[in-house]
């Protein structure tokens, strides 16, 4: 079924199809992909850009590793043809690193430099990164500052409410971002203590757009188009950023601006797949790239296990195999499955 019918919620269609600009950067739409580690890398970015998202935002790449040319953060770094404006994601606690890494980030192509200050993941906020900067907004400042001062692309701000309910500090961190020469703010409507528990506050968003006259978007708990303009109304804001709900359905950006074709139908689900897994193959390498995929071939099983006998052990063995062409004839056999089902249903 899709994931969001023409006829639901036909003015947030009128408004999130419409075109923004960050900076001289013009975007089609306002419904943009996260930056999610290990989910939006280069093939997914390509995916979801190709189904209509207004903006895809690469993986969360530390400043200085990417500085001393590691190779994860190569991979996460990459730019493939067909995933739109490129707007590359940096994470840090020094501005010397951050500054250093805008610049190369602008010199191998990336449009749009984002700054995290929202991942709430222990391992980032105890390096003092993340959104572990909203405890000493002196200090994320200058990791802004140097940013900004270090290219001419537009450089935006991705944040949480605020460390926890005591320190909402959002609104200020906007106006002082602003200020610096940011051009867009992001807002997740939770504050680091939830990590992802709760319900996304975008009420309390509203506070940013209040402080500041930059472009915002709003994030947290989007799954379709109804809760996209339930987030819209609620927080003011001129754009959605979509990312858990994500998982699995690289298409739903697009369908929720409704600018893309929504979910492969039954038939033609099984070559998409494969060829989703071809392609991680071909980023990663085969040996890697069978690790990697692991968790989207999860997802898209889970989509259809209704339609499938038994594939929930089947799904185990999968994910436990190792050989990528074993994986593509299991994967082949199941989806022809679905396809079969479906039809027979439908008859």
């Amino acid at each position: 079924m899709p994931d969001c019918p023409k006829n639901d919620q036909s003015d947030a269609t009128e408004r999130l199809g419409t075109p923004l600009a960050i900076g001289p950067v013009a975007l089609r739409n306002r419904v943009f992909l996260a930056p999610m580690s290990g989910i939006s890398d280069a093939p997914f970015r390509k995916l979801a850009y190709g189904h209509g998202a207004g903006l895809v935002v690469s993986e969360m790449i530390a400043s200085r590793e990417f500085c001393q040319d590691h190779a994860e953060s190569r991979k996460r770094a990459a730019r493939h043809d067909g995933q739109g404006p490129f707007m590359l994601q940096l994470a840090g606690r020094e501005a010397r690193w951050m500054g250093e890494a805008a610049r190369i980030a602008e010199g191998n192509g990336a449009d749009i430099i984002d700054i995290n200050m929202g991942c709430p993941a222990k391992k980032v906020t105890s390096g003092l990164s993340g959104s572990a900067l909203m405890r000493d907004l002196d200090h994320a400042m200058t990791l802004i500052e140097a940013t900004v001062t270090a290219v001419n692309v537009p450089v935006t701000l991705k944040m949480r409410l605020g460390w926890d309910e005591t320190s909402i500090n959002a609104p200020e961190l906007a106006r002082r971002a602003e200020a610096a020469g940011v051009r867009m703010i992001t807002v997740h409507g939770r504050t680091r203590a939830q990590f992802y528990d709760g319900v996304a506050d975008w009420h309390a968003v509203a506070a940013v757009r209040a402080a500041t006259t930059l472009p915002l978007v709003v994030n947290g708990d989007i799954a379709d188009r109804a809760s996209a303009q339930a987030a819209l109304d609620a927080s003011g804001a001129d754009a959605v950023m979509i990312g858990r709900a994500a998982c699995g359905r690289p298409w739903l950006a697009g369908a929720i601006a409704g600018q893309g074709a929504g979910m492969p139908a039954p038939e033609t689900i099984g070559a998409y797949v494969l060829a989703h897994y071809d392609a991680m193959l071909d980023h990663y390498g085969a040996g890697t790239g069978v690790r990697h995929a692991r968790k989207h071939l999860g997802w898209y099983l889970d989509a259809h296990a209704r339609h499938v006998a038994g594939l929930a052990t089947r799904k185990g063995a999968i994910l436990r195999e190792r050989d990528a062409d074993a994986v593509k004839r299991q994967l082949a056999a199941i989806f022809a499955e679905v396809a079969t089902e479906t039809q027979d249903l439908a008859a």
